[in-house]
C-alpha cells in the first residue's frame, strides 16, 4: 500500500512519515532532496520534486492508496511583503495542481485525497463557535485556504474521494510554533505576544498525525473536516498555562500595535485575530481525541522533549 506525501520533510510531514511507515510504503516528495534524505532515512523513499508538476513521480500515484498534500511556504516565517504573499499562495496552488495533474495521469486512481488547510479559513470571528459548515471569513489566510481548498471537486469528479483537513496550531515537540515559545519562557522572555481575548484552536501532534491516518483510512469520510481540540482556548490563557507547565512567568505583554509594527500583517492574522474552532465532523465520524486538555497535552510535550534531549 503505498502512499505520496507532499511537505514530507515538515513539522507534520516528518511525523506523519514516522507513523505510518509501519504499514504504508511511504514516497517523499520534496524540492531539497539532500534534507530529505537526511531527515526522511528510514522513514520513506524521498522522490526529487519541483514542487509544481507531476514530472517525476506521476506513475507512483498509480494504484496509490493515498496523496496527501501537505506542501506550502511556510506562513509564519518572514514578514508578508508582496513576494512572500505570492509564494505562500503560489506554492499551495501549484501543488494543488501537480497533485490533479497526476491524478488524471494515474490508470488506476489513487483511493483517497487528502487536502491540507487551515483554520485561517474562518477569519477573525471572535467568541462565535465554529464548526465545518460555518462560512468563510476575510482576510489573507481565509483567501489561501479557500483557494488551497479548490481543487476537491475537481478531484471529487474523477470519482476520487478528497478529504479537506483544517488544522488549527500543532502543539509538539522538536517543531512548530510551541519550540520557538519554549524557546521564550525558558530564558525569561514569556508572555502573551497577541491579544489575551483571541481564542487559539490548538491540537496536539499526536492528535493531528492520527486524525489524518483516521481520515484516511476511514472510507465512509469525505469533505472538510476541522482538525482542533474539542476544547480550544483563550489566547492568554494558553501563555498562562505554558508558563505554568514550565515553571516560568508569563509577563511580557507586548501592546498590539508593537507587534503590528514590527510583524505587520501577518500580526493581525496570527496573533491579534483568531476562531473558536471545534471538530464537529471528527467527533461524529468517532474519532477519539488523545489530548483535549491543554494542561495534559502540555506535560506529556515537555516530558518527550525531556527525553529525546531536546531543549
Amino acid at each position: 500500500m503505498r502512499v505520496i506525501i507532499t511537505g514530507a520533510t515538515g513539522f507534520i510531514g516528518k511525523a506523519l512519515c514516522k507513523e505510518m511507515q509501519k504499514d504504508y510504503e511511504i514516497i517523499a516528495l520534496s524540492r531539497d532532496m539532500n534534507k530529505a534524505t537526511e531527515l526522511l532515512a528510514g522513514l520513506a523513499e524521498p522522490i526529487q520534486w519541483d514542487g509544481q508538476t507531476a514530472e517525476n513521480w506521476a506513475d507512483y500515484a498509480d494504484g496509490a492508496s493515498a496523496i496527501i498534500n501537505l506542501a506550502g511556504d511556510n506562513i509564519a516565517s518572514g514578514r508578508w511583503r508582496k513576494a512572500k504573499k505570492e509564494r505562500i499562495l503560489g506554492s499551495r496552488l501549484a501543488a494543488s495542481q501537480a497533485v490533479l495533474a497526476a491524478i488524471k495521469e494515474a490508470k488506476k486512481k489513487p483511493e483517497v485525497v487528502v487536502q491540507a488547510s487551515a483554520v485561517g479559513y474562518y477569519g477573525a470571528r471572535g467568541d462565535e463557535v465554529l464548526d465545518e459548515v460555518s462560512a468563510g471569513g476575510e482576510g489573507f489566510l481565509a483567501q489561501v485556504s479557500r483557494r488551497s481548498e479548490g481543487l476537491a471537486k475537481e478531484v471529487q469528479d474523477m470519482g476520487v474521494r478528497c478529504v479537506i483537513i483544517r488544522t488549527g496550531i500543532v502543539l509538539g515537540a522538536g517543531g512548530g510554533v510551541l519550540q520557538k515559545l519554549m524557546g521564550s519562557f525558558r530564558f525569561y522572555l514569556g508572555g502573551c505576544y497577541g491579544d489575551p481575548k483571541v481564542w487559539l484552536s490548538w491540537i496536539s501532534l499526536k492528535d493531528e498525525i492520527s486524525a489524518i491516518r483516521f481520515l484516511l483510512e476511514n472510507s465512509e469520510t469525505s469533505g472538510v473536516f476541522n482538525l482542533t481540540s474539542p476544547e480550544p482556548e483563550l489566547l492568554g490563557r494558553f501563555h498562562d498555562t505554558l508558563g505554568r507547565v514550565m515553571s516560568r512567568p508569563a509577563w511580557l505583554k507586548p501592546p498590539g500595535f508593537l507587534l503590528k509594527l514590527a510583524m505587520g500583517e501577518m500580526a493581525q492574522e496570527l496573533l491579534l485575530s483568531g476562531q473558536r474552532v471545534m471538530p464537529k465532523r471528527l467527533l461524529d465520524a468517532g474519532f477519539e481525541f488523545g489530548y483535549e486538555d491543554l494542561t495534559k497535552a502540555l506535560v506529556d510535550i515537555l516530558s518527550e522533549r525531556k527525553n529525546d534531549g531536546l531543549r
